[in-house]
């Protein structure tokens, strides 16, 4: 089944539909003429969903437990799959935790849709899944191979994926921190400078879980073109855009942390973020 869309008073569900991904892709599932559910754990956060798109039916639950996986799929059209331990950090020092959110609960998904038979569940996954160094890759890749199973085992139901670098700004972001740290003057901790990432904005995101539902034929992970910047590049165009004029920047280098890639990789073939097109420092400053 190709080119899967949203029906007009159809029920889907967002797990995680109160993080920073889930806010705009419950967004964009209403002005398409769907309805949400959602299902999160953070009750604050869903207060303010609740404000910001008083449609959306919320949900505070855990989707690490079945009984509350089978409660929201219940007469759901299709299932994004958003909810996850991301911290790559913190994956380390809460092996058990990432294991639950990740794993665990993407399998939980997954057997509720062979009893509901929605007609697609799409899944997020990281570039961080196709060349594991730690717990948190190591999590998402179980994730991705536990679609490819269900897809052999279910033809009711379309599994799909996609793999994504790292979007601009998400909750717990380095960003974020850095942002604040140059607008007080304050020293910046940077793992390796010379190590790249890649990066696109939360709008690009949404966009492409929708190229995935109407293009993607099968459940390996669908990506797209990424650009990529290096570390350095990133804190230069941040202290040009947030450092206060006089203030000289300060940082100090730790190396790379547990769990964390030198260049990162989207596909197994290879296309690594070291050999990617590189933001310029202009571009990078219009992403910030």
């Amino acid at each position: 089944m190709n080119n899967l869309n949203i029906k007009k008073g159809k029920t889907y569900l967002v797990t995680g539909g109160s993080g920073f991904l889930g806010v705009p892709l419950c967004k964009r599932i209403l002005e398409a003429g769907g309805k949400v559910r959602t299902i999160a754990r953070d009750e604050g956060k869903l207060i303010d969903l609740q404000q910001q798109l008083p449609e959306v039916e919320i949900l505070t639950g855990d989707i690490s437990d079945p009984f509350e996986i089978k409660q929201a799929m219940k007469g759901v059209t299709g299932v994004f799959h958003l909810a996850a331990s991301k911290h790559v950090g913190i994956a380390e020092k809460q092996v058990r935790e990432c294991i639950k959110s990740n794993t665990l609960g993407s399998l939980y998904i997954l057997e509720e849709s062979l009893n509901t038979k929605p007609e697609f569940v799409l899944g997020v996954s990281t570039d961080k899944a196709a060349k594991v160094a730690g717990v948190y890759g190591a999590t998402k890749l179980l994730m991705e191979r536990l679609f490819g199973q269900f897809e052999a085992l279910n033809e009711k139901t379309e599994y799909r994926i996609v793999r994504y670098g790292n979007v601009l700004y998400s909750t717990g972001s380095v960003l974020c921190k850095w942002k604040d740290l140059l607008e007080q003057g304050k020293e910046v901790i940077v793992t390796d400078g010379e190590a790249t990432r890649f990066f696109w904005t939360v709008d690009q995101a949404v966009d492409l879980i929708f190229d995935c539902l109407q293009n993607a034929t099968d459940y390996k992970p669908h990506i797209t073109d990424m650009k990529a910047m290096s570390i350095n590049n990133l804190l230069k165009a941040m202290s040009k855009k947030y450092l206060p004029e006089g203030k000289k920047l300060e940082i100090k280098y730790i190396g790379l942390q547990p769990g964390e890639n030198m260049h990162e990789i989207i596909t197994e073939e290879g296309f690594s973020s070291k050999h990617a097109v590189r933001f310029t420092i202009d571009e990078i400053l219009d992403l910030i």
